[in-house]
């Protein structure tokens, strides 16, 4: 509960200071940077040498996957049938197949199940959610506006992702019997500032401007995210016979609230920004809720 306590706190105290503090611009860049190219590499070179490698750890990734093209999917044909322009689904696409596996998903999956739960987070975070925003993700928002995807400069942005790189190196260690004591004294806290600062990034972030002629289409988009798309993968980890841990984890990820750098792509292409932010943050509220609910739900 305390855990769960200080992502509301973080969440809160980055609402009130974008609110009352007028904290100094390029804030939130820096923040991210700092997460993006320090703290999660080292949370991965952590955590990844630890896990252990079993038959059933494809589901996590697998689950992303699925949440993603489940979504193209769904709002492809909703979108024809209801007249939605071209924007509205790619918009509802990227917000809604792609979760908030890192910034949330990082801190509620330790908050919930510890080291254990967060290395396996990781696992369907690099290897699922992230490789799906720099591929997938960009090809749909170039597709919808109008524009030509370029497969080169998609290949260099995943091989040149710090934390892929830090997977890489990660998986290796892993294999030749993890690191030395003395490397995870170093990891562990540079890694443990990842739950606060990305959390008090996502308050400083927050925004929910709510149009009534959206109102339809982000109540169909979150209607996916936060319930249909965690109840398809945990249908798929039933059926596979997945059990345990490993299920629980990539079920709750599935379930995470939107991706923030997935609003942002669809603001760059100008795919319907303003539904794009409303629904990141609707989702991100909703998910305080439904994450831990659907946690007990599965048992946790």
């Amino acid at each position: 509960m305390s855990a769960l306590l200080l992502l509301f706190i973080c969440l809160l105290l980055g609402v009130l200071v974008a609110r009352f503090a007028k904290p100094p611009s390029g804030i939130v860049h820096s923040i991210n940077w700092w997460v993006i190219n320090v703290a999660l590499p080292a949370l991965v070179l952590e955590l990844v040498p630890r896990i252990k490698v079993d038959a059933q750890l494809w589901f996590p990734v697998v689950a992303m996957w699925v949440v993603f093209f489940g979504a193209w999917l769904l709002f492809a044909l909703v979108g024809k049938g209801l007249g939605w322009s071209r924007e509205r689904i790619g918009a509802l696409t990227l917000v809604c197949g792609l979760g908030n596996t890192s910034f949330m998903g990082y801190p509620m999956m330790q908050a919930l199940h510890g080291k254990e739960g967060l290395a396996l987070a990781v696992v369907a975070d690099q290897l699922g959610c992230f490789p799906l925003l720099a591929s997938a993700g960009v090809a749909v928002a170039s597709l919808y506006a109008g524009k030509t995807p370029q497969p080169r400069l998609i290949a260099r942005r995943i091989l040149t992702f710090p934390a892929f790189l830090s997977l890489v190196l990660a998986a290796v260690v892993g294999a030749l019997g993890g690191w030395p004591a003395m490397l995870d004294d170093v990891f562990t806290p540079i890694g443990a500032t990842l739950t606060p600062l990305a959390l008090f990034s996502v308050g400083l972030q927050f925004k929910f401007h709510l149009g009534p002629r959206q109102l339809s289409a982000m109540s169909l988009g979150l209607g996916w995210k936060m319930v249909l798309a965690p109840l398809a993968a945990w249908e798929l980890g039933s059926v596979a016979h997945v059990g345990g841990l490993t299920l629980t984890v990539g079920v709750l990820q599935a379930a995470m609230a939107p991706m923030i750098s997935a609003a942002i792509l669809a603001d760059e292409y100008k795919l319907e920004p303003t539904l794009a932010n409303t629904t990141l943050g609707a989702g991100i509220v909703l998910s305080l809720l439904t994450v831990p609910l659907g946690n007990l739900w599965l048992g946790g």
